[in-house]
């Protein structure tokens, strides 16, 4: 591997950062108008992000499930090397500032676990590995809430932050799909990732 994680992810994030404020809401639209490529339990609940950087915006999507009657969450950071938490959020609620600078819950919202995890990431290839901005949140994250239960990691990128391979880590935690303003990426079913164009 010639590339390190640091310099895919600098090359992937340039990429994205490139990306004109008009491509960025454009795409956003498209993930909400699609919707998730699967089946809703209702009372399901679906954490999201807020964006920061140059992220896509997953408040389209997050809106629209809302409106399908799930639960909506979003990710509060505890410490480094430690799994996110998160709380119930709904789309008029106030933010806070946490302790990264990102707007999170009020500590007075309440405490869950989410089914699916809408994840950002800096870089992903079509084995459903991510490059995120190297703190490692998401895949402790993952790995401590799965020992519980499935919880469905979901992607959510820009086309031009597809890279060729991660080089991946043991402790990295493969996503289940990818989703990008043009594709739906389905890891969850064979080596080879599926790609539905739409």
């Amino acid at each position: 591997m010639t590339n390190s994680k640091a310099e895919l992810r600098a090359k992937a994030l340039a990429k994205r950062d490139a990306l004109s404020e008009k491509k960025r809401s454009t795409a956003a639209a498209k993930l909400a108008k699609r919707g998730l490529p699967f089946e809703l339990l209702p009372g399901s609940i679906i954490s999201g992000y807020s964006p920061i950087r140059s992220e896509i915006d997953p408040a389209p999507l997050m809106v629209k499930l809302a409106g399908e009657g799930v639960r909506l969450a979003l990710p509060c950071v505890t410490a480094r090397g430690q799994s996110l938490i998160f709380r119930i959020w709904r789309p008029n609620d106030r933010l806070m500032l946490g302790p990264l600078g990102i707007p999170e819950p009020s500590p007075a919202a309440a405490e869950v676990i989410p089914d699916i995890m809408l994840t950002p990431l800096a870089a992903f290839d079509r084995l459903g590995h991510r490059i995120g901005y190297g703190a490692g949140h998401y895949d402790f994250t993952f790995a401590h809430l799965r020992k519980t239960k499935h919880v469905v990691g979901i992607g959510l990128a820009f086309a031009a932050q597809e890279i060729e391979a991660v080089p991946a880590l043991s402790h990295d935690v493969a996503l289940d799909y990818v989703l990008t303003e043009s594709d739906v990426f389905d890891f969850r079913s064979s080596e080879v990732a599926h790609s539905l164009r739409g």
